[in-house]
């Protein structure tokens, strides 16, 4: 199985990437002279898989048969145990400048083989202004064996100069039936829950796996698309938006408790702060600030459980204003198309699309300092309509 296999629906952007490969092993061999692109901008909608693409294509320029999937080299590198990738993945709101000066100052080095030294930045629109400026030196004027690979929404969401000085590669939405077949080859899922999930998802592929495969994602998604009816009053207002931040931090909580005590672990390994006789000086300044970065990561991990829901939010409003528009494509929830068409006819279109508005609005406003509970209470009162009728 090659290393473009988990790209799903991405014919063309795979077809592109095997031509740089081959102008990559050229360039390595002296037999072209114009080289290799040394820096790279991945963009896709979420979930369109731009994470995987980079990986994959670092797997494939180290690869001596161009990607085979099989060797030590695409094994390792997929893994992301190479000595040769380096990946940046955040999981604060920032990537801050201490974090890329010490990428650029590995970016220097000569690769540990004899290949290419390959360095990933996912979410790089999260970089800051200092930190996008310690970046583009390196990209402006790259060691000879180093290829950067920058990931992002849109080529917008990174600043000019850093966009300017790469090739772009931009990945689509992959449709419901290549998701749903890769659930169905890839993870054995019966079909008709591989094309519930891959309907759903929108063609988020991480997303799919996760509706595909635990019923617990399934059932919350089931808990959050039942929010529209139950908004009858101020007090129902308040408790779904209560239920949403619940239901967010309880399936945050895992995820930051079990990363907080490997991080806790390691600290005290490093500095010797459980060893008897040894005096770890620097451990209560590192302690302190490990818990404000542990801190800062449990918000965004609720941020984005909430923003999940929220978009599941979205797709019944949207389907509702299709109906409204007649519009002839599938709907999102089809399963739910009764109580879609029961919306449609007691509301307009025009109330719908402030609906949405006011969705959007609220997933923007949690990227920022706002309080969740906040935000979610102000928007159930949005979309109750003001509590007028």
């Amino acid at each position: 199985m090659s290393v473009w296999a988990d790209l799903v629906g991405q014919d063309v952007l795979t077809a592109q990437l095997r031509v740089s490969v081959d102008a990559a092993a050229e360039a390595l061999q002296g037999l072209t002279a114009t080289g290799m692109t040394h820096a790279w901008l991945v963009t896709g909608p979420p979930g369109s898989g731009r994470s995987n693409a980079a990986r994959a294509f670092a797997a494939a320029l180290l690869c001596e048969r161009r990607g085979c999937g099989t060797c030590l080299a695409c094994r390792t590198a997929l893994a992301g145990s190479h000595a040769d990738v380096t990946r940046v993945v955040t999981d604060q709101n920032v990537i801050r400048v201490e974090e890329v000066r010490r990428l650029v100052r590995h970016a220097a080095l000569s690769p540990a083989g004899d290949r290419w030294q390959v360095l990933i930045v996912e979410d790089a629109d999260r970089l800051t202004d200092s930190a996008a400026d310690a970046l583009l030196k390196s990209i402006e004027e790259p060691p000879l064996r180093t290829v950067w690979l920058l990931c992002a929404p849109t080529v917008e969401d990174v600043i000019p100069t850093i966009r300017s000085r790469c090739r772009a590669v931009v990945l689509r939405t992959p449709s419901v039936s290549a998701v749903a077949e890769h659930l169905v080859a890839r993870h054995e899922v019966d079909h008709a829950v591989a094309t519930f999930a891959a309907r759903t998802s929108q063609g988020h592929i991480g997303r799919a796996r996760a509706l595909a495969l635990d019923e617990g994602v399934r059932n919350r998604r089931q808990e959050v698309l039942r929010v529209p009816r139950q908004l009858s009053d101020l007090g129902s207002c308040m408790t779904c938006a209560a239920n949403l931040v619940d239901a967010a931090t309880e399936d945050a909580q895992p995820r930051s408790d079990a990363l907080d005590t490997v991080e806790q672990s390691n600290l005290e390994v490093t500095y010797g702060a459980n060893t008897v006789g040894v005096r770890s000086s620097g451990y209560p300044v590192a302690r302190k600030e490990l818990e404000r970065s542990q801190k800062q990561r449990s918000k965004r991990f609720i941020r984005d459980a909430l923003d999940r829901s929220l978009l599941d939010l979205a797709s019944f409003y949207r389907d509702v204003i299709a109906v409204q528009l007649g519009s002839p494509g599938p709907l999102v929830n089809q399963e739910l198309a009764a109580e879609v068409a029961t919306m449609a006819r007691g509301t307009t279109g025009e109330v719908t699309a402030q609906r949405l508005e006011a969705i959007f609005a609220t997933r923007k406003a949690l990227e920022g300092e706002v309080a969740p509970l906040l935000a979610l209470e102000s928007l159930m009162i949005s979309l109750r309509g003001g509590l007028h009728d």
